[in-house]
């Protein structure tokens, strides 16, 4: 993280909060000029500094450290998911990409597929939500029939399976953190 970055994430604070630079320094029990120089990129400092300025400008710490987010980079245009075919099965993922603790994708099965060939589990948890059923879930050993509009949370190293008895194909909306497929 450079100081020039976090000097101006606490100058934007600060301006937002309508205080000025002394104003500033003497909530946060520290000077004028040191206040400047991290500002300017030219002190970095301390956790225990960024913690008072959080305290004084009533922002939290992690505020100051975080990069900024590009928003655009957020939004997926229903035409432009991405297509994942992983060990023969479709995905469409709805979340930006996989970076995050969270990644929601759409699971297509064609007729007569299972999602595995036996129950698999993975470190995250799970909640899915049938787009177009019915599906077949076994889950830690008990068999349900799914019909559109079910859901179903399933824990994390839980053993599950799903499975397309039917003629037709079947869509899952799902999210799992952390991000696991």
């Amino acid at each position: 993280m450079s100081q020039s970055f976090v000097g101006l994430k606490v100058e934007h604070y600060r301006k937002n909060a309508g205080l000025s630079l002394r104003e500033l320094a003497k909530q946060a029990d520290i000077t004028p000029s040191m206040l400047s120089q991290i500002e300017k990129g030219h002190s970095n400092p301390s956790i225990q500094t960024l913690k008072s300025l959080a305290k004084a400008l009533d922002v939290p710490v992690f505020t100051f450290l975080m990069d900024e987010v590009d928003t655009r980079e957020l939004v997926v245009r229903g035409d432009q998911r991405k297509q994942i075919t992983i060990d023969g099965l479709e995905y469409e993922l709805i979340s930006p990409d996989f970076t995050s603790q969270l990644a929601t994708a759409i699971m297509h099965l064609k007729p007569g597929t299972s999602s595995s060939e036996t129950p698999m589990s993975h470190k995250g948890e799970e909640v899915a939500f049938v787009l177009k059923g019915p599906i077949h879930l076994s889950l830690l050993g008990d068999a349900y029939k799914l019909d559109t509009g079910d859901s179903v949370k399933i824990p994390a190293q839980a053993l599950h399976m799903w499975r397309n008895p039917s003629n037709e194909p079947v869509s899952i909306l799902f999210s799992v953190t952390p991000p696991s497929f």
